[in-house]
């Protein structure tokens, strides 16, 4: 795998992890109000988190299959996704 496939990846675990911070901060929130809205920021998160464990596992299993040009578009992506999530995080745990 080069180093680009194993940045891209590394992206996605990290955006898993605050995602499933993001995750446990909601169900706290919905245990506390019932809100519904609450249950659609989770549905929300949930998605973006199979999605990055999609990429995870799709990296992995055919990564002859990528060609080398994708791949810094791949990091990218990731990289974008990451600064939208750890925003996300970041008014869920301080709101201003």
């Amino acid at each position: 795998m080069s180093a680009l496939m194993d940045i891209s990846s590394i992206a996605s675990l990290i955006n898993v992890a605050m995602l499933s911070v993001i995750l446990a901060l909601y169900g706290r929130i919905y245990g506390k109000t019932r809100a519904t809205f609450t249950i659609g920021l989770m549905f929300f998160a949930g998605m973006l988190m199979l999605h990055n464990i999609i990429g995870v596992y799709g990296y992995f299993a055919m990564a002859p299959l990528y060609s080398e040009a994708l791949l810094p578009y791949f990091v990218g992506v990731h990289f974008a996704e990451m600064a939208g999530i750890a925003a996300l995080l970041r008014v869920t745990v301080r709101p201003m």
